[in-house]
């Protein structure tokens, strides 16, 4: 996980349309940048519906919220459409800004050892620089979490 106070790694990554999304676009505004392990499973969905019912509050506190992980530009598609998400969802295949942000680690689950994405929440602020990093966040109450943070600052 990165450090708070450092300087957020720049990206350039498609979201479900296609669409390029860039870190230097949302300058100006606060960024949560939500790293999560797979599109359509239970605590992914409770995690993105959390974000997304919130997404009207997040906007009044001039923030955007941004969710990536690894899996393609169509699953990302099927997973926005399935909970009608409100949100950008990135597509990193190669990894490049999920071993930059320092999600990517060994897990393990059920006896086996694999490579996966820790789920990891970053607020961004104004000028790029982290300002919150949380890693092994439960996936339900992250969103409101996050809201909760912003409204205190």
């Amino acid at each position: 996980m990165l450090a708070v106070g450092t300087k957020a790694p720049a990206f350039s990554l498609p979201d479900q349309n296609g669409t390029i999304h860039t870190l230097e676009q949302y300058l100006g505004k606060k960024v949560i940048l939500y790293f999560y392990p797979k599109d359509n499973t239970a605590g992914c969905g409770k995690q993105a519906c959390g974000f997304s019912e919130r997404y009207p509050q997040f906007t009044e506190q001039g923030a955007v919220v941004l969710g990536i992980n690894k899996d393609s530009v169509a699953s990302h598609k099927k997973f926005e459409t399935k909970y009608g998400l409100a949100f950008p969802l990135l597509s990193d295949p190669e990894l490049e800004t999920i071993q930059a942000y320092d999600v990517w680690h060994e897990k393990k689950m059920a006896g086996r050892t694999y490579m996966g994405i820790v789920r990891t929440t970053y607020l961004i602020d104004e000028q790029g620089i982290i300002i919150k990093a949380s890693d092994k966040v439960k996936a339900a109450d992250n969103p409101q979490q996050m809201l909760d943070i912003l409204m205190e600052i």
